[in-house]
């Protein structure tokens, strides 16, 4: 396997920051100055978003009366019994970083292509919020937006999750608690997801450092994210360790081949498969971690998006 040129470029800037002090590893800052950091390094990925119809601002209420910060796209007006698809998406960021803002060119990518709404969530972020917080975020995000479509101008019969890194976690665990719903996605998109916690891979070695996404850094966020260590062996946290039902949504997995993560999401790929579950795997070579928003830098990043979108695409056509 060898590295994307652009990608390897790109990291060689980074590393070239980290020698001359401007740059440290995330897993040296606190948590409010990482997050300033991985919003700061989006727009320098990410080649800017598509101009949609529709970008509006929305409070989404959760169990504890807590309201969670939302984003709603669209490429059509949405009107009081428009009855369009939807997808639920859930931004990575190892949950104690990541934003609506560090995902909003990849929501508007996907709402153009995919022609539907994407409702992207601002779960709530740890160390200030820890596990299993995220995970009853995701739900009831699920729950509300089931609730809301029709006031929305959404089908809930035609929608589908995603999410990046640990937002693909939060994608597939949602998923598992919805396998006997009424209403159920009718895809889950897991791009290059967390799906175990819990031990250490040949990918987590190998690209550990020098990758983008550091070993370090993955100990650190689950940290963050943990209450003790425990936490990391309940398949909330760690989904590759579940029992899974053969009735959860078919899935799209979307990897990258340089990614410390890739070992863990091939395994999941086949424990998913081993239930009986419909999944499509598909290795991007010589990417790493957080390819799908380097649109600045690389081609593969729209490649991407456009198959995660002619996915969603066909999903939804099914009467």
């Amino acid at each position: 396997m060898s590295l994307n040129p652009d990608i390897a470029a790109f990291l060689q800037l980074v590393d070239n920051g980290r020698a001359s002090g401007k740059r440290v590893g995330m897993h040296e800052l606190s948590p409010a100055e990482a997050r300033e950091q991985f919003d700061q390094s989006s727009l320098l990925m990410d080649a800017g978003g598509e101009e949609l119809e529709v970008v509006e601002e929305l409070q989404l209420p959760v169990r504890d009366g807590t309201r969670l910060h939302a984003r709603l796209y669209s490429n059509q007006p949405l009107s009081v019994g428009a009855r369009r698809p939807a997808l639920l998406y859930f931004h990575g960021g190892g949950y104690v970083v990541g934003s609506l803002d560090s995902h909003d060119s990849l929501c508007r990518a996907l709402a153009a292509m995919a022609d539907c709404v994407v409702l992207s969530v601002a779960y709530r972020l740890a160390p200030e919020f820890r596990f299993p917080t995220a995970a009853n975020d995701a739900r009831d995000a699920w729950d509300w937006l089931v609730a809301s479509a029709a006031d929305l101008g959404i089908d809930a019969a035609r929608l589908a999750i995603a999410g990046d890194s640990v937002g693909g976690s939060l994608t597939t665990v949602l998923a598992a608690q919805l396998a006997d719903a009424v209403v159920q996605p009718r895809l889950q998109v897991l791009i290059y997801p967390v799906t175990d916690a819990s031990r250490s891979t040949p990918s987590i070695e190998e690209f550990g450092e020098g990758y983008l996404l550091e070993k370090a850094s993955l100990q650190w966020f689950y940290e963050h994210y943990q209450r003790d260590a425990s936490d990391r062996l309940d398949p909330h946290f760690s989904p590759l360790l579940a029992e899974v039902s053969a009735n959860v949504a078919p899935v799209l997995l979307v990897l990258a081949e340089c990614d410390p993560l890739h070992d863990e999401g091939v395994a999941y790929a086949r424990h998913l498969q081993a239930a009986g579950v419909a999944v499509e795997l598909k290795v991007y070579e010589g990417m790493t971690h957080d390819f799908m928003r380097m649109g600045a830098i690389i081609d593969e990043a729209e490649e991407a998006q456009g198959h995660i979108a002619r996915r969603l695409v066909e999903v939804f056509a099914v009467a």
